[in-house]
């Protein structure tokens, strides 16, 4: 009976310490890219999020997809953008972060990968450890931009593989 107790208060004292950490107020809102339909929360450490002058925001999975809205509505205005932090996964204005371009680690939506930063230090040590080359937001967006037909290509080629096997399995 006290071993029963015992476990109980264990529970009561400890559950807490394993509740699922908290959900981002950006991921609740826009939970799947509007572009590509990634999961957000899995890919926390590269989303983004737009917000335009009509009130409106625009959660996505990465700077790709970011780049596709930001054509698209070139008649809106800008309030923010935020980029996550590579590693603390918190929201950031892309314009203060410290990119990567490249590198040996793979991207999201993108074969050659662009990484924020909230700190200098980290993006030094991201480059160390994986390659890649320091940039500003401008150079990033620019290279997503430069990257869109490749990308979109791959994209395009792996669904097709994608729906293949589907239909194969049916």
């Amino acid at each position: 009976m006290k071993a029963i107790l015992f476990f109980l208060f264990s529970l009561l004292v400890f559950a807490p310490t394993f509740a699922p950490a908290q959900v981002p107020e950006d991921i609740r809102k826009h939970p799947t890219c509007k572009y590509c339909e990634m999961n957000r929360q899995h890919f926390a450490h590269g989303r983004m999020l737009v917000t335009y002058d009509d009130k409106s925001s625009l959660g996505v999975c990465s700077i790709h997809c970011a780049a596709i809205d930001l054509a698209v509505n070139t008649d809106k205005g800008l309030v923010s953008i935020e980029v996550a932090d590579y590693n603390s996964h918190n929201l950031l204005d892309a314009e203060d972060a410290y990119w990567v371009i490249g590198g040996n680690r793979s991207g999201v939506m993108t074969r050659r990968a662009k990484w924020a930063f909230r700190e200098k230090k980290d993006a030094e040590a991201f480059i160390l450890r994986n390659g890649g080359v320091s940039a500003t937001f401008d150079e990033a967006i620019k290279a997503a931009c430069k990257d869109m037909y490749e990308d979109s290509k791959i994209i395009r080629g792996k669904r097709k593989i994608k729906s293949m096997h589907r239909n194969m399995s049916q």
